[in-house]
């Protein structure tokens, strides 16, 4: 089986990062897997894509201003060439490429599955808004084959749009069996005065960093800390944000870094303000640690994970004053309440599941193009048309 799988670039964020895993774990396990890169830049490049051949259909300036018409322009000629079984669309950013390789190719066009990495129905929007992204998540449906969510809460949304069938849950494949080993192996190191909380991620809307920052300078201690691992659009507001808020001088901001867990403490406490997630590899990484989370409630997903891990606090999204508070009052350790099976997030096991997942689909779609025989009407039926007085002897024969 052939499966390609198409990315913008190799700029840091969650999606990539996983699709990454997860086409190097395919090609080690023997498995046909091509992929096609907008454009070769990024952080995850020398991370995750050495040695890895990869097809860039025609890098130039126009391919990150324009990155999504770039993929759509593109991707049809790569994929008429390449002839792949599945086309894998490695999360919610990609959906609208996907659709339209349905609409240029038509029947040309490979099943899709589809990695559900966010809500299809963002909550929070505008009343309007809402409306137009419950039409775009339903019109997905009509073109997507096959649908991956990473955990039960998260398939709810989609199995109100299409057939349970259509539905695979397999957990998000975010961490890998060493970093599994290297992260339940942690003790806890000497803490100086006050605490140290962390966050990792790319500094963009989101995230919601701004709500983080605001909670932090409300509900943390004067010799708390906060570093901030992770680059992105608003690093300047960000820090003109901190000055303002006079928390400067206790935030840092690291900028990317590729295994940030190295500069991690297990007794510092992980923060997420984001405004939406699907199941954020933050959390994975912090459960399998042992850390405290103090988390926003963004999404059916994260709700479900943390749900079952004793050491999380969650409070609303947008809820300045609740996320302040749970700064004042961390989580005391207790044990898991949920036992956390971090094996089951691996890419080893998920790459081995997307598989099963992709079959399962691509046979599916195999026998709805397949030609069906039009039906024998039964005995009596056949018998009552030859002798319906319309019926005449050259259509009697003809029935006969």
């Amino acid at each position: 089986m052939r499966i390609l799988t198409f990315l913008h670039s190799f700029e840091p964020g969650g999606v990539e990062r996983v699709a990454l895993r997860l086409v190097r774990q395919w090609r080690a396990m023997g498995v046909d897997a091509p992929l096609v890169i907008g454009r070769e830049e990024g952080a995850l490049q020398p991370e995750l894509a050495a040695e890895l051949d990869f097809q860039c259909p025609a890098p130039g300036p126009l391919a990150r201003r324009f990155e999504t018409f770039w993929m759509i322009w593109h991707l049809p000629a790569l994929i008429r060439r390449l002839r792949p079984d599945v086309l894998f669309c490695a999360g919610n950013t990609y959906t609208v490429v996907a659709v339209f390789m349905k609409i240029i190719l038509g029947r040309d066009c490979p099943p899709i599955v589809s990695k559900i990495s966010n809500d299809l129905v963002l909550p929070g929007l505008f009343p309007p808004l809402t409306a137009l992204y419950r039409l775009w998540a339903w019109l997905q449906t009509r073109f997507i084959e096959g649908w991956v969510a990473m955990h039960p809460a998260m398939g709810d949304d989609v199995r109100r749009l299409v057939e349970d069938g259509a539905v695979s849950i397999i957990p998000d494949p975010a961490l890998t069996m060493a970093q599994v080993a290297a992260l339940q192996s942690w003790r806890p190191s000497p803490v100086a005065a006050g605490r140290r909380f962390v966050a990792i991620g790319r500094l963009e809307p989101q995230k919601n960093y701004p709500l983080m920052l605001c909670a932090f300078a409300r509900g943390a201690d004067a010799d708390d800390r906060l570093l901030i691992f992770g680059e992105g659009t608003l690093r300047p507001q960000l820090e003109q944000l901190a000055a303002h808020l006079g928390i400067a001088d206790r935030l840092c901001f690291a900028g990317y870094v590729d295994d940030p867990w190295t500069a991690v403490s297990s007794e510092d406490i992980l923060l997420l303000s984001s405004s939406y997630e699907g199941i954020p590899a933050v959390l994975l990484e912090a459960m399998t640690a042992g850390l405290a989370i103090v988390s926003t409630d963004s999404g059916p997903g994260v709700r479900g994970l943390l749900g079952g891990y004793a050491r999380a606090s969650l409070c609303p999204p947008g809820d300045e004053a609740g996320f302040a508070a749970a700064l004042g009052t961390p989580v005391a350790a207790r044990l898991l309440a949920v036992r956390f099976e971090p094996l089951a997030y691996t890419v080893e096991e998920g790459a081995r599941r997307y598989l099963k997942a992709f079959a399962a689909v691509s046979v599916l779609a195999e026998r709805a193009a397949a030609p069906s025989e039009p039906p024998l009407l039964p005995e009596p039926a056949f018998a009552a048309a030859r002798a319906h007085p319309a019926v005449d002897e050259r259509r009697r024969a003809a029935i006969d």
